[in-house]
């Protein structure tokens, strides 16, 4: 597989319809995914000191995390009534290759920050309510 670019990840947030059109999150200059798993172990005594874990059980979930330059767009805007509001909303990644992965999610942290001579950053945090699946 070859090498992708990080700025090709991207982030994009649904614009609340049935079937959701995406806008890419403008200002990210760092995304990152992390894909996690419940373990549910199985060992008995018959395992012969090994752990044994039961395939498929335990929960999944995806963390989305970033950080960037606030822009003021719209899918900003969209972020933020979504974190005053504690709404699950409609998310889609985007990678280089073609791969994209899509699932609902809930803003659990939205930090801004600014130094008087810098510009105004954000980062975030998100984590997957119920599949996200890979389109």
């Amino acid at each position: 597989m070859a090498a992708e670019k990080g700025s090709a990840f991207l982030l994009k947030i649904g614009d609340g319809a049935s079937t959701p059109a995406f806008a890419t999150v403008a200002g990210l200059r760092t995304t990152q995914m992390s894909i996690n798993g419940e373990v549910v172990a199985i060992t008995t005594k018959d395992s012969g000191g090994w752990r044994e874990l039961l395939s498929g059980a335990g929960v999944r979930s995806v963390s989305v995390a970033g950080s960037g330059v606030f822009t003021g767009s719209a899918a900003e805007g969209r972020l933020k009534a979504n974190a005053l509001a504690g709404l699950i909303d409609d998310y889609r990644l985007s990678f280089e290759g073609g791969e994209q992965m899509q699932g609902r999610f809930l803003l659990t942290r939205l930090d801004y920050s600014g130094d008087y001579n810098g510009e105004r950053t954000y980062t975030l945090a998100l984590e997957s309510s119920g599949p996200v699946v890979s389109l």
